[in-house]
């Protein structure tokens, strides 16, 4: 990612604010209630990026399966277990893993496939691992970086 990139996404990062009803009612529809649940325990600000993403992956790959659209709104959640905040999120970004919340908060991936082992299906696990290099994999990762 480029230093400009990362600024964009730190600048879009910033807000905080609670979804209103309509935005987390399109996270209900879609997601498991154990997926729910870790996703209700992410920052506000990693809610409404989910949305995002979920949104621009839709139309890069329209004839997604509830899995696959499970994975867009749940490539994240594993951001959940650090405890960083805003500030804290840029510094493990440009420091490293420095300290376990800053590890914890980089290695955000794997811990989110983790937590999601049982309760999401084998597709959006493989989806959020990136098992496969398919279309749909990379219409994730295109939507979550652009």
């Amino acid at each position: 990612m480029t230093l400009a990139h990362l600024c964009r996404r730190a600048i879009g990062s910033f807000r905080n604010t609670p979804l209103n009803p309509d935005e987390h009612a399109v996270a209900a529809t879609l997601l498991l209630p154990g997926e729910l649940q870790l996703w209700c325990r992410m920052q506000h600000r990693d809610q409404r990026h989910s949305l995002q993403v979920l949104e621009r992956f839709v139309a890069a790959y329209s004839h997604a399966s509830r899995d696959e659209t499970a994975a867009a709104l749940l490539h994240d959640v594993g951001k959940a277990f650090s405890g960083l905040g805003w500030f804290g999120r840029i510094l493990a970004t440009t420091l490293g893993p420095r300290t376990a919340a800053f590890t914890t908060y980089l290695d955000h991936e794997q811990i989110g496939v983790a937590a999601l082992e049982g309760m999401s299906s084998e597709r959006t696990l493989e989806v959020l691992r990136g098992d496969v290099r398919d279309a749909c994999v990379v219409a994730l990762h295109d939507a979550d970086n652009a």
